[in-house]
């Protein structure tokens, strides 16, 4: 599941925000803000996409660095949602 969402990641991103044809040249690791990949509006239209892709939901408070800046934050932050999506619907 983590490839997956690491995939549909990586492919919003090269198609909203990469200039050139180069997004594989993204590394798992790499940040999206410092590299000038993404910025603040580009962060919000980050979350857009994972609440729409992935039906969840983003709160103010989780939108941080830790979360959202890189590929591999990003879909560990989606699989630690949809994985207590998971518990809530069970308990």
């Amino acid at each position: 599941m983590k490839h997956d969402i690491s995939l549909a990641v990586r492919r919003f991103i090269g198609e909203n925000f990469m200039f050139r044809d180069d997004g594989d040249a993204i590394t798992h690791d790499a940040s999206l803000l410092d590299a000038g990949i993404i910025d603040s509006t580009g962060v919000l239209e980050l979350v857009c996409f994972l609440e729409s892709s992935f039906g969840i939901e983003v709160h103010d408070e989780e939108m941080l660095p830790e979360n959202l800046d890189s590929i591999r934050a990003i879909s560990a932050y989606v699989s630690r949602k949809l994985e207590s999506r998971k518990i809530e619907l069970v308990a």
